[in-house]
């Protein structure tokens, strides 16, 4: 080689190399990523630490649900499907450990790639991953599932999808998804898609409700359907995913069936009849008085309280505050105090169960609303501080009543508020200035009883006000739809919220949802403080700065007054058949997603 050649070429390696150096360094691909930190899993962990790999397999449980259903497609917004098709019959690419806040590992891929500042996604599919009809689950599939999640599918899915720039198959069995911005919480979320079978819709409209059954690649796959009434999944023989180490313990019934109700109070004379092997008691009350029947008394049936230690989220009625009525936040205060919340829950859970003074009260996600803001959760709420509701920063503080029925100094105070916003009581009716009498529809659920008592004894606190409250109530398929639209004053509503709140929040408070049907948004907060604490939550790195978010946003959400808090508790009352079994180590979420069926299993006395 000439001399000048060599130097050309060492110095053209020389380049090469110094510009691979400054290339970003790429991640490795992981079998589990998490939201902050390490998932606390090692790659050869054998099974999840509150499933038992030992459990005996076989054998049916059957659930009580309520309601009705018309549709198998859980993924859009038409139809009312039931909620066990997707947890049992359709997989995602990676799967939840509900013992961590938010930690996700190898299902459907094997692995999961990503930078630092998780600009990108990429997951490999596992050779062997099959859909139940036996054919291989393709990185075609993938996509498809995503964009079509994304644009046809229940607007829950929308807000990540609009936040994915780009993506394509880089393998034979890879997907990356690049993003238009960095987001910490999109690897995740995509993670956790549904992965539907793109063939199956070939010749079908995706968005059409149907009860033809998705096709996926869960344990089960539905067996018996009787539309509306009942619904039995059987487990896949040939599951391809039965012997990862993620599924051992997991899904251990032969059989899951599902019972429907139009009144969930006969459900439990369901249990006693045993029509059905398990229930669910949220009233404290009745848990103290109605379990002393014969099946408890033989240990035929089981009462459990199996604690938790996640976030209480939020029930009560709920203002709309696209209706005019409920645009003040003086009206709403003021109908706050009028539900004598001591009185109702004395009355229906003999007073034994604590109020939601916070949308993440029982966590350290709690904003202590009542107080006023520690600083680094002030600095936060500082560029919003000219819209902020009263008593975000300096503190906001829910009414208490003396428990009596009467409920006298909260009626006064509820009285001024109204007449500071305009509202003046005639001939003991409260009417505007141009001398309508205010009246609200409580829209709710047919079977949602505590919902319906609570209503009817504050309706008696209204009257004093010169308030009529009609309330309505609908079977599940009406009530979805007018929720759907927002077509009401008020509802009740519970959001059940995580350790690791993220992109949901979008979902549930973010402006869009003013005007986007279909989203949880139900009170219609339009608040810039709010869709910007959520991006600074999203966009957190480390635990700390999350946490101060969470409470900034928790702060604006409670002093916002949408809705008239109600209880929450932390246990779930569990009663069940004596032949139900599950592991005596609690996942953190407790009794929530990811535990029952999923760890439980059958074996008989």
């Amino acid at each position: 080689m000439r001399p000048a050649i060599a130097r050309l070429c060492r110095a053209s390696a020389l380049g090469l190399l110094a510009g691979l150096v400054a290339l970003p360094l790429m991640a490795e691909p992981r079998q589990g990523i998490a939201m902050y930190g390490e998932p606390a899993l090692p790659p050869d962990f054998v099974a999840l630490p509150q499933a038992n790999p030992q459990a005996p397999q076989g054998g049916t449980v059957t659930f009580g649900e309520a309601g009705s259903f018309d549709s198998l497609n859980p993924f859009i917004t038409k139809g009312q499907a039931p909620g066990a098709v997707s947890p049992l019959t359709v997989e995602t690419l990676m799967a939840r450990n509900y013992d961590e806040p938010f930690s996700l590992y190898g299902l459907l891929a094997e692995s999961v790639d990503t930078d630092d500042s998780r600009s990108y996604v990429e997951f490999t599919l596992r050779e062997g991953a099959r859909f139940s009809d036996g054919s291989p689950v393709t990185t075609d599939d993938v996509l498809w599932s995503m964009e079509t999640l994304g644009t046809q599918g229940n607007p829950r899915y929308a807000a990540a999808w609009k936040k994915v720039a780009s993506a394509t198959a880089t393998g034979p069995r890879s997907v990356r998804f690049t993003f238009s911005a960095p987001d910490r919480e999109l690897p995740l979320l995509l993670g956790l898609r549904p992965i539907l079978k793109k063939a199956q819709f070939a010749a079908r409209d995706f968005a059409t409700s149907s009860l033809e059954p998705v096709i996926g690649s869960g344990p089960y796959v539905v067996d018996k359907v009787d539309a509306g009434n009942s619904i039995s999944f059987k487990k896949n023989p040939d599951w391809w995913g039965k012997d990862l180490a993620f599924n051992k313990g997991l899904w251990n019934f032969a059989e899951i069936k599902y019972l429907y109700f139009a009144d969930p109070s006969v459900m439990v004379e369901a249990l006693k009849a045993g029509n059905i092997d398990l229930y669910r008691e949220s009233n404290a009350a009745k848990w103290e008085t109605d379990y002393a029947f014969p099946a408890v008394a033989s240990g035929e049936v089981v009462k459990e309280e199996i604690p938790h230690h996640r976030p209480s989220g939020m029930s009560g009625f709920v203002f709309n505050t696209r209706k005019p009525l409920f645009a003040d936040w003086r009206v709403r205060e003021a109908l706050i105090d009028s539900f004598n919340f001591e009185f109702v829950n004395q009355s229906l859970n003999a007073g034994k169960l604590p109020r939601a003074t916070s949308y993440y009260a029982n966590s350290e996600l709690a904003g202590d609303v009542a107080n006023p803001a520690s600083a680094p959760v002030a600095a936060l709420l500082e560029p919003y501080k000219a819209d902020l509701p009263p008593g975000t920063l300096e503190g906001y503080a829910l009414p208490v009543s003396d428990g009596s029925e009467a409920n006298r100094a909260n009626i006064r105070k509820a009285t001024k508020l109204m007449e500071e916003a305009g509202w003046q009581v005639k001939d003991g009716v409260l009417t505007d200035a141009a001398g309508k009498p205010m009246t609200i529809e409580l829209l709710l659920a047919n079977g949602a009883s505590d919902a319906i008592s609570a209503a009817n004894i504050w309706a008696k606190g209204l009257e004093k006000l010169g308030v009529k409250l009609t309330i309505t109530t609908a079977d599940s398929a009406a009530y979805k739809e007018r929720v759907t639209k927002y077509d009401y004053d008020m509802i009740w509503n519970a959001w059940s919220l995580s350790l690791s709140p993220g992109n949901e929040q979008i979902l549930y408070w973010g402006s869009d949802g003013v005007t986007t049907e279909g989203t949880r948004n139900y009170m219609g907060v339009n608040s810039k403080a709010v869709d910007g604490l959520i991006a600074t939550m999203v966009g957190s790195k480390d635990r700390e700065s999350f946490v101060s978010a969470v409470q900034a946003l928790d702060r604006v959400l409670t002093a916002g007054r949408y809705v008239i808090p109600f209880w929450y508790s932390d246990v779930s009352r569990v009663a069940h058949k004596a032949e139900l079994h599950h592991p005596d180590r609690l996942p953190l979420y407790g009794d929530w997603l990811g535990f029952v069926p999923d760890v439980w299993w059958y074996q008989a006395k």
